[in-house]
């Protein structure tokens, strides 16, 4: 699975640069404006060290800010699974505080807490926290009426079990929520760095991009997916192996 990320991602990569390159040479586009292969390979020979700490900073941040916004998240969304008016409250407020983009809050954040980690994780969380919400609350609020009946019949349904069995029955649309949230958890992160930070891989593009360095900013762009894609990888491993003792327990 980490195997099949990764090489789907190269892919994606390759077929981007071709397209760069055919766009490069058929329109007779200098070097200055998409650099030829040979500076692409040697700009990302002379940097991959620098550009690396700064993406694994980045994601470091980025993982911090995903765990963050999956806890809010379950916790917001076991609360908003009921059809109360304390559910309603709880949706109505995680939606309205949402409506607010994040380029009109980030610098209220930068007032405060200036341009440091506290600043970029806010920034992953915010942004990665909603999707997960919508998701969540989704499958908390959809009963899994054959095994749910048994124990409402007995007397034995408390809400924590009631969670835990719509939970793992949906184990598998958690996994790809989480997963898939990875990507905007690393956007988030990145989103913050070009703002305002004073380092990870976001401030490094925005340096590139000053110097209107494509060589660099490609090379950035490999490292994040290539990051990306194994973090991923992991947690879909992580998953299916939580789900199948899961299954193999029951």
């Amino acid at each position: 699975m980490l195997a099949r990320r990764v090489l789907q991602f190269l892919i994606v990569f390759a077929s981007g640069l071709i397209f760069l390159m055919i766009l490069k040479y058929s329109l007779t586009l200098s070097d200055y404006v998409i650099p030829s292969p040979l500076d692409i390979w040697h700009t990302g020979k002379d940097i991959l060290t620098v550009y690396f700490f700064d993406t694994l900073n980045t994601l470091s941040v980025a993982i911090i800010g995903q765990i963050i916004s999956v806890f809010l998240a379950f916790s917001v969304g076991i609360g908003a699974r009921k059809s109360t008016f304390a559910g309603s409250f709880i949706k109505a407020a995680a939606y309205n505080i949402q409506a607010y983009p994040i380029v009109a809050v980030a610098p209220i954040i930068f007032i405060l807490l200036g341009d440091g980690f506290i600043t970029r994780l806010i920034i992953a969380a915010m942004i990665c926290y909603f999707p997960l919400l919508l998701s969540i609350i989704g499958i908390m609020s959809e009963p899994v009426t054959d095994i749910e009946h048994f124990y409402n019949v007995t007397s034995r349904m408390r809400w924590q079990l009631e969670v835990k069995i719509r939970a793992f029955e949906n184990m598998h649309k958690l996994i790809t929520v989480i997963s898939g949230s990875t990507t905007l958890a690393m956007a988030g992160t990145i989103v913050a760095e070009f703002i305002a930070a004073d380092r990870g891989i976001g401030h490094s593009i925005r340096i590139a991009l000053y110097q209107s360095d494509l060589s660099r900013i490609l090379t950035a762009l490999f490292l994040i997916g290539i990051f990306i894609s194994v973090y991923q990888g992991m947690l879909e491993w992580a998953g299916e192996r939580i789900g199948n003792r899961w299954h193999v327990s029951n």
